[in-house]
């Protein structure tokens, strides 16, 4: 789509538009390919995550008002209306923060569409295909709107994930559901009025309530949307719409340059560690720098870094008291990493947090900002008790867009969170599924793939 012809007054028509007249055949396969690789990844954080105390939580809270059994929560079988099953999905498949990252952005693109349109799947079957290429037009949306005001608007503190999601929720849906151009702009309008979610939740259940909130409330506006429900023809670009109202920046070209001609699931990347996206060069250069030096907790003085300043904007807790507050202290993941060699889910329960050796070493960590680092490069310097001095620099971390996880590091990465809840036959099974995704003639045999025996 030529933006030079654009007008920057309809940015919310223009992608409405594009939405309702995309075909499947107008995406190259490479793409289905890496919306394959996004939905695996999703689908794995979702069963693994099920277990979190989180969702006990929240079903606790929500059964009283949940509707008709309609849509499935993975990993647990329980059936809820269409919209409650949305939300407890796209919480699981963030509680762990390990899901999906659109760099450019630091949105998590999979967690509200893809939560949003396996609900749908269960009340309004559609092939593998259908779904795959309504999950693009969704992480498409999401991520260009992302694009259009970021940084400034994370820099306010808005979690982006869950501001920009609830447009991609309300695309994916409304492109399923067969929307009409002036829906389709309703629906975006409607999404909107419901972007939300704060950064200062980081470090609490309210994180991933943000991308789950986004693929209910995204899923809502289509259905709003279908039956005629109005908003604003320009709730995106309007002096009162979501990107002036929400940032200081907005940038519509963002929007509307190359529309259907690039796509930015092809930009997306997956995690190798279980916590914010900023610590993974630090995780990696102390993991490299442990396996190659045989490295042990009490063999290490000190721990120097020198990182992108957002790594300790985002995750400079010094003392994390919980596993969710200890996804966001680099001091905890730098010293977990030590020890383990690794830094999955494990690493970041409760009582690792607590544990008398990791606090020990987590307070020799010390992290320091430096201009010209990036945010996926580090600098580390390892001095041991008896004096020796390591170093290394990291110049793209492993599950950058430099560095990308392998199909068989996702893969493994899948095994390890769903093994708990499905198994491993089950989760070969489950794997096998959502790989071939885009042959499927229903969603219905990964969702009940996704649930353990009874």
């Amino acid at each position: 789509m030529d933006s030079a012809v654009i007008d920057r007054s309809k940015v919310t028509q223009v992608l409405a538009n594009f939405v309702v007249s995309s075909k499947p055949g107008d995406i190259a396969e490479s793409v289905y390919t890496e919306a394959t690789r996004s939905f695996l990844n999703w689908a794995g954080c979702a069963v693994g995550g099920s277990i979190h105390e989180t969702l006990d939580r929240t079903l606790a809270a929500i059964r009283p008002f949940a509707g008709e059994g309609q849509a499935t929560v993975l990993g647990r079988g329980e059936k809820l209306d269409l919209l409650h099953a949305a939300l407890l999905n796209g919480i699981s498949s963030h509680v762990f923060d390990f899901d999906d990252t659109h760099l450019k952005t630091i949105i998590h693109p999979a967690g509200p569409i893809a939560s949003a349109l396996l609900a749908l799947a269960e009340t309004r079957p559609m092939s593998g295909r259908e779904f795959l290429h309504a999950f693009i037009l969704g992480v498409e949306v999401e991520c260009r709107i992302g694009n259009s005001v970021y940084p400034e608007h994370y820099d306010r503190g808005w979690h982006i994930t869950g501001t920009a999601g609830v447009f991609g929720a309300a695309a994916a849906a409304g492109k399923i559901l067969g929307l009409n151009p002036q829906q389709m702009t309703w629906a975006l309008g409607i999404a909107a009025t419901q972007s939300s979610g704060l950064r200062e939740m980081f470090g609490t259940m309210c994180k991933p309530f943000h991308p789950g909130r986004a693929a209910q409330n995204g899923l809502l506006a289509a259905h709003l949307a279908a039956q005629n429900f109005t908003s604003s023809d320009r709730g995106i670009e309007a002096p009162r719409g979501f990107a002036h109202v929400l940032s200081t920046k907005f940038d519509p070209t963002e929007i509307t340059e190359n529309l259907g001609k690039t796509w930015e699931v092809s930009l997306n990347t997956y995690k190798p560690f279980a916590c914010g996206i900023v610590i993974h060069p630090a995780l990696d250069g102390c993991i490299q720098l442990r396996n190659a030096h045989g490295l042990k907790a009490d063999d290490i003085a000190s721990i120097e870094l020198k990182v992108h300043p957002l790594v300790l904007e985002l995750t400079g807790k010094t003392e994390p008291r919980t596993g969710l507050e200890g996804k966001f202290s680099v001091y905890h993941s730098c010293a977990a990493a030590i020890v383990y060699g690794r830094c999955g889910e494990h690493e970041y329960a409760d009582e690792v947090v607590a544990d008398p050796k990791i606090v020990t070493l987590r307070r020799k960590v010390k992290a320091e900002a430096e201009n010209g680092i990036h945010e996926d490069q580090v600098k580390v310097t390892i001095t041991t008790a008896d004096g020796k001095v390591y170093e290394l620099f990291v110049e793209h971390a492993i599950g950058s867009l430099g560095r990308p996880m392998s199909d068989e590091q996702l893969d493994q990465k899948v095994r390890d969170l769903c093994e708990p809840v499905l198994g491993p036959s089950g989760t070969e099974r489950f794997i096998g599924l959502c790989r071939d995704v885009v042959n499927a003639s229903s969603l219905a045999e990964i969702v009940k793939a996704g649930v353990p025996p009874r």
